[in-house]
């Protein structure tokens, strides 16, 4: 028997895939997964036949009413102009009979009385202009105050109000809300909603073939329409697939995916997940799909390089299952699409496959209020000074609006498209690059359009201030000394955690030990484990989830500790995985009470070795950071890789045993109980400093 997807039937229909899933179930009572499950011929059928039965009856419904929803509109006009007139009626008796009440002395005042409303300062000329008084009286009267101002100057609201007592006048300051985002996070609700384009984002491991895609679709659909553009002038364009647009971000990784997560900024509607079938999953790509799934956005897996020898889809779909991403033709929700970015094969079904999972989304935004969106990339440009390449998401941004961007500010003074040419306005989903801006604003930052280039200069200011403060304060990341606490004050409810190891055997043993640790109070979930040294990527992903790290016979880089210093992230390191696991009990009881600390003092590389029969291999170092102290215990780290633990045994410059040596230096050393250093090693010296108990 033939069989017919829901999304085609949908389509015949004239109607939404989630319309039509809707009806199925409650009318028809067929239980559908999503718009890529299959209907019988007959109910296919008897659908279509209902549908055109309905059509017909509200055309003669239509033709029916016509001539009375006329008259209805007309009476219905007549009585609201009535209802007004009353209205109107009441509220000027009711005023009246209120003025009776009052003295009629005092009521000559305050109607000569004018109410002038400021902000914290307000300019002389715009002053008289309220005042409805000459500039030369106004700057009189100043004068008689012992103020001398020019016409431009500003006032402060104290002069302001003394000044309108002169002239019979109240001056009162305007209640402001400028600390932050809340006053434009409110109105989410849109009432003229729209459905907008998709945003789309590419990731995957490398040599999977990302870039050759975002060729294909560009080569493919960007020449053939006007609706897109080339990446050369910013990091972005859109292609139009069947009437509809989707709007594509150049790949940024999924650092830099992760980084604008971490300042809040969801930008990207759905990620389509490269994976080659000649080589499966990889490591960058498990990265990829846990950084997507910590985001909770939508996953469309392209299966690319099918026209090569050794491709093997069932493989890549089998590994996939093994990552909680099942296929939908194996019973699950996860569109596969094999794809071949060589042939172009495939291409076409992958962008139709966005488009559904965006209509399963109903993604929408208004295009009539002021425009708002985030930051894709910025730069300061020599000629042009700071530009930056905005994601409009709700609104429609126009040149000449005064926006507001993190804290930053400016006036758009030029817009330009995906393809570089000057345009006047861009509505929702649509990328581009303008100039105007005081600064380089962060990647990642969002942007609102205020009423004027006042009103966006003083909240920027209060932005900055506001972040001067925060730096100030101490960080509210998680970290297992305060863990208990704020489990008490209900800030935690799953404690995020980031898991690497130096053998594969080792991280999955440890995500397995962390998550039986789960409470009542609390739920321990590993976001993401992986072999290899603690890196910037991992550091990155727990400023993002208020996740901690924990390292097994690992150690951060220079720049993952740098980093994770800046952020606040919480890293910790072991040889033991009882200890960490004792550790994180006794942080989620209140109980744990560190009696040491381990201080890195500093790190040297091994540049060349000398074995020595009577003392065994000696290294000649240079000092790459901090110092190397005599009674310091050392770590050797291969490939980032802890191999083993001492002390040293003896530290010396030239011939002569010194206690210490400092960066920038050379110097010899042996190892106690280890000879077996190799050029490239790094040895990082490190003492325990104790510390006061923490009681909590």
């Amino acid at each position: 028997m033939a069989k017919t997807r829901v999304y085609e039937l949908a389509k015949e229909l004239d109607i939404t895939s989630k319309e039509l899933i809707e009806i199925l179930l409650n009318e028809f009572s067929i239980k559908i997964k999503n718009h890529m499950s299959v209907l019988d011929e007959e109910d296919a059928e008897l659908i279509k036949e209902l549908f055109d039965d309905d059509s017909e009856n509200s055309k003669k419904q239509d033709m029916d009413d016509t001539p009375k929803s006329i008259v209805d509109e007309y009476e219905e006009d007549a009585n609201n102009s009535v209802e007004e007139k009353k209205t109107k009626k009441k509220k000027q008796i009711k005023e009246d009979c209120n003025n009776v009440d009052l003295d009629n002395k005092n009521q000559e005042e305050l109607d000569d009385q004018i109410t002038i409303e400021m902000e914290d300062t307000i300019t002389v000329k715009e002053l008289a202009d309220k005042l409805n008084k000459p500039i030369t009286e106004v700057i009189k009267q100043l004068m008689f105050m012992g103020v001398m101002a020019a016409i431009n100057q500003e006032l402060d609201f104290n002069t302001a109000e003394k000044l309108g007592e002169k002239f019979n006048a109240l001056v009162i300051q305007k209640e402001q809300n400028i600390t932050g985002v809340e006053e434009f996070e409110e109105d989410i609700e849109e009432n003229d909603a729209e459905t907008r384009p998709p945003v789309v984002t590419v990731m995957g491991h490398v040599d999977h073939g990302k870039t050759s895609i975002l060729d294909a679709i560009r080569k493919a659909k960007v020449t053939e329409t006007e609706a897109g553009g080339i990446t050369q002038h910013i990091g972005a364009y859109t292609v139009k697939i069947n009437g509809e647009k989707i709007s594509f971000l150049d790949t940024p990784g999924h650092a830099a995916f992760t980084t604008m997560r971490a300042r809040g900024a969801q930008i990207t509607d759905i990620v389509i997940l490269v994976v080659a079938a000649d080589d499966g999953i990889m490591p960058q790509t498990l990265e990829a799909i846990n950084h997507c799934k910590a985001a909770n956005v939508p996953i469309v897996v392209a299966i690319n390089k099918i026209d090569k020898p050794g491709a093997n889809i069932d493989r890549v779909k089998q590994e996939l299952t093994e990552h909680n991403l099942i296929a939908e033709d194996w019973g699950g929700d996860v569109i596969c699409v094999p794809v071949s970015a060589h042939t172009k094969e495939g291409i076409d079904t992958l962008l139709e496959m966005v488009i559904l999972t965006s209509e399963m989304q109903e993604l929408k935004a208004d295009s009539n209020r002021k425009a708002r969106g985030t930051v894709i990339e910025a730069k300061l440009d020599k000629g042009r000074g700071p530009v930056a390449t905005l994601l409009v998401q709700n609104g429609t941004l126009n040149r000449g609006d005064s926006i507001l961007v993190g804290s930053t500010y400016g006036r758009i003074r030029a817009m330009f498209d995906d393809k570089g040419n000057k345009i006047n306005s861009a509505g929702p989903s649509i990328p581009v690059e303008i100039l105007g801006l005081s600064e380089v604003p962060d990647a990642g930052d969002r942007f609102n359009v205020v009423k004027d280039e006042k009103t966006a200069r003083n909240m920027a200011e209060n932005r900055k201030e506001n972040l001067r403060e925060q730096r100030l304060q101490t960080t509210n990341r998680v970290s297992l000394e305060d863990l208990y606490n704020q489990i008490q004050e209900g800030k935690v409810k799953e404690l995020s955690v980031i898991v690497r190891a130096d053998v594969q055997g080792s991280v999955e043993a440890v995500k397995q030990s962390l998550e039986k640790l789960s409470t009542d109070s609390v739920k321990v979930r590993v976001i993401h484990g992986a072999v290899g040294a603690i890196n910037e990527t991992d550091v990155t992903l727990a400023a993002a989830s208020d996740a901690i790290i924990i390292g097994f016979n690992v150690r951060p880089s220079n720049n993952a500790t740098t980093l994770a210093e800046k952020e606040g992230v919480n890293v910790r390191t072991y040889r033991v995985i009882y200890d960490a696991l004792d550790d994180i009990k006794a942080a989620m009881v209140g109980m744990l009470e560190p009696e040491y600390k381990e201080v890195v003092l500093g790190t040297a590389e091994v540049r060349l070795t000398y074995k020595i029969s009577s003392i065994g291999t000696v290294a000649g170092c240079y000092i790459t950071n901090g110092k190397i102290t005599r009674n310091s215990k050392v770590r050797v780290i291969r490939d980032g890789i802890v191999i083993f633990e001492s002390e040293i045994s003896s530290l010396k410059r030239f011939k002569d045993d010194v206690k210490e040596v400092a960066t920038g230096y050379e110097c010899g050393m042996t190892i106690e109980k280890f000879n077996d250093l190799k050029e490239g090693d790094l040895v990082e010296a490190y003492i325990m400093e104790e510390i006061k108990p923490k009681h909590i």
